[in-house]
């Protein structure tokens, strides 16, 4: 693969930290749903280890798809939305500097998925997930939004989850007030 920008391990490890910590705030959903299912933690644990300085490598990799298995196993969307973002996580070590649109899923997946997570849990109450849209959009560092406009803009999915993507897509970018996020 040919790649179309540099990025360098501490940009991937500030995509890595972002989105760790949308998935580490839903894990217990995950946990509650599936005890005995420990597939995210270890992804969120391994996304910790490159965060804190260690080299990527396998590790990221297979617990990565791990958690994604973890969440096709789910059965609530909730945990199943937990789980992916886990995921995600530990899949930001392997964030492809490439400037194509499905890539900043890799990015901001795991805050949507958190967003969705609270509006399901407020009873579908979309003022939650413009709350946690909120939080995801204070917790964007500046380098992560540059890293975020070296891609195309997320591309609009079905699911209210990708919507909540490409709000908060939107946002960072700057192309609309951050206070009409959803």
């Amino acid at each position: 693969m040919t790649s179309d920008f540099e990025l360098s391990l501490d940009e991937l490890r500030t995509v890595a930290r972002y989105a760790t910590e949308a998935a580490r705030d839903v894990l217990p959903v995950f946990e509650v749903a599936c005890p005995a299912d420990a597939r995210p933690r270890a992804a969120i644990e391994a996304a910790r280890e490159f965060i804190d300085g260690a080299p990527r490598t396998r590790l990221q990799r297979v617990t990565s798809m791990d958690a994604h298995r973890a969440a096709k196993d789910a059965a609530a969307e909730p945990a199943r939305l937990a789980a992916q973002a886990a995921g995600d996580a530990a899949s930001a070590a392997y964030l492809h500097p490439i400037a194509k649109a499905h890539q900043v899923g890799h990015i901001l997946r795991a805050a949507a998925n958190a967003a969705r997570i609270a509006e399901i849990e407020a009873g579908e109450d979309p003022g939650a997930g413009d709350r946690a849209l909120q939080r995801a959009r204070e917790r964007a560092t500046p380098a992560l939004i540059d890293i975020l406009r070296r891609y195309p803009p997320a591309p609009t999915g079905r699911s209210r989850a990708a919507h909540l993507m490409t709000a908060l897509d939107t946002v960072l970018r700057g192309e609309v007030d951050p206070a009409r996020l959803a």
